[in-house]
């Protein structure tokens, strides 16, 4: 059987490709959604009602049709079913035809370039919006909603981005068609077609990622906080993706949860303390900090990580004297785990010594000292700082 998975544009019709169209009048068979082949139902073809890749492959397959059309809204290569559907196709001669996307539809409407563009979905996912906003000057968002503009527009004033310039299409290629413009503090109410997508414009964008965040930066309590210095050593080894998974745990004021944010900024930080105060302020820094993908969570630590994701990066500034627990924990989820441990006295040095062996991990510890300056009359004086061990490693 030949299969064409045809990208139909917008509409499903006006925006169809030639060779679009000339494909599905060689198939004996349409199937897609209800949009999509409604054009086509009096086509004199059989037009089937189906979105669902494992029902697709099952429609082919009882079909008994020599040549089928499979159409996918806006273009197959764009968050498209296409993604799913053709891995269960193997056995076919399959032919996938571009359509034109909502993204190059939006933008070409709207009149914005799209070549510097960072392309999100919010259709059934979750993604971080202020922190992709802040890292980027476009970011294109694909919403499922009627609330979603809205949404994205509340998170973005929620995080310190409220006067960002907002785009706002919907329905795009029918007759309802509306495209707005204008602040994200503005559209904090609207209501939309989950036919929606959203483009934001930051000229204020940060273009390196911030690294040894000076301290006063963070909002202080009385809870501890990880000094710049120490961060970034800490930072370095946890060698963190794009995409990762981080624990934090004993998260404190969350300096650390923030600098770790900015490094998975399609991953996600999930940042643990026992003390109301450090979640507050952890809380209060990453909103600061437009960090929108670090959730937080109250609790002792092992109990509460039983149900969270499993972690690529661990990094460990708080135990409570459950160390060894702790990493057992992480191990089961992940045992190929990053983890690494921040130890000020030699008491939590030699227990999370002791826990990495006894856990078969191959690690290396390092002893910092900072000394910095402060003024004292004419004098610059030395201030020395209270030395940090810092222990990482992983299974072999």
């Amino acid at each position: 059987m030949k299969v064409y998975i045809v990208g139909t544009g917008m509409d499903g019709e006006l925006s169809l490709t030639n060779e679009g169209r000339t494909a599905i009048e060689r198939s004996d068979i349409i199937i897609g959604a209800k949009r999509v082949t409604e054009p086509f139902l009096t086509s004199g073809k059989k037009v089937v009602c189906c979105y669902e890749p494992l029902k697709i492959a099952e429609i082919l397959k009882e079909s008994g049709c020599k040549t089928a059309a499979v159409l996918m809204s806006g273009d197959c290569g764009f968050f498209s079913g296409a993604k799913k559907l053709i891995p269960l196709l193997n056995e076919y001669d399959v032919r996938l035809i571009s359509g034109i996307s909502s993204a190059v539809y939006f933008c070409n409407a709207a009149g914005i370039s799209y070549e510097d563009m960072k392309f999100i979905s919010l259709h059934g996912r979750d993604a971080s919006i202020a922190l992709n906003v802040k890292m980027n000057e476009k970011c294109f968002f694909l919403l499922g909603s009627t609330d979603g503009a809205a949404n994205v527009c509340k998170r973005l004033s929620v995080y310190g981005l409220s006067d960002v310039k907002v785009y706002i299409g919907e329905n795009l290629g029918y007759e309802n068609e509306r495209i707005i413009s204008g602040r994200a503090y503005e559209f904090l109410d609207i209501k939309t077609d989950k036919l929606c997508v959203l483009v934001t414009e930051n000229k204020d964008l940060i273009k390196s990622i911030p690294s040894g965040i000076d301290d006063s930066f963070f909002t202080r309590g009385k809870v501890p906080m990880t000094k710049s210095e120490v961060r970034s050593i800490i930072i370095s080894k946890l060698c963190i993706c794009y995409d990762s998974i981080v624990w934090d745990i004993g998260c404190g004021t969350g300096s650390v949860s923030i600098e770790a944010a900015f490094r998975c900024v399609d991953g996600k930080v999930y940042s643990f303390d026992k003390a109301p105060e450090a979640l507050r302020l952890t809380s209060e820094n990453a909103k600061k900090a437009g960090c929108d993908n670090i959730e937080i969570y109250e609790g002792e630590c092992p109990e509460i990580l039983d149900d969270k994701p499993m972690p690529d990066r661990v990094f460990i500034g708080g135990s409570s004297g459950r160390m060894d627990d702790i990493i057992k924990t992480v191990l089961r989820k992940n045992s190929r785990a990053v983890i690494v441990v921040s130890a000020v006295s030699l008491e939590t040095l030699y227990s999370a010594k002791n826990a990495f062996e006894r856990n078969g991990l191959i690690y290396d510890i390092v002893n910092i000292a900072v000394t910095r300056t402060r003024t004292l009359g004419s004098y610059t004086m030395p201030d020395t700082q209270n030395p940090v061990f810092i222990l990482w490693g992983r299974k072999k």
